[in-house]
């Protein structure tokens, strides 16, 4: 049984630094591709970071430059350093994980890549 477990939002002031975990049981994450997403309310679902099997990271233009997405196999935990956090990046953040074959075009950053999410954690930036 596959399950993940985020950990680390909370409510900071704009300018401030976050760091997001997602803690994985039944899959090594470092076989597989791992992505962060985030849910304001209203708004879609947003892929801000994701992790290839290769170690090669790709992010979201709102975040590129200020965000990190990182991984310690040996923990099979996902990380995602936020620095410089904007207003505009409050929103409900969750990771996944993708076990299954599919179309190698989808790109990494789309949800339908992936098919095991977490409960998802909390980031509220005021201004």
């Amino acid at each position: 049984q596959v399950q993940l477990v985020e950990s680390g939002g909370d409510s900071v002031q704009a300018g401030r630094s976050l760091t997001l975990s997602c803690t994985v049981s039944g899959v090594e994450i470092g076989l597989r591709c791992m992505g962060w997403f985030r849910q304001a309310p209203g708004k879609e679902r947003e892929g801000v970071a994701a992790i290839h099997n290769n170690g090669n990271t790709t992010y979201g233009d709102s975040v590129k430059g200020r965000f990190t997405i990182s991984q310690d196999n040996s923990k099979n935990t996902l990380y995602l350093q936020m620095n410089n956090l904007k207003p505009e990046d409050t929103a409900m953040y969750y990771c996944a994980v993708q076990t299954m074959s599919i179309n190698p075009t989808v790109p990494i950053l789309s949800d339908m890549r992936y098919n095991y999410w977490g409960q998802g954690t909390q980031v509220t930036v005021s201004s």
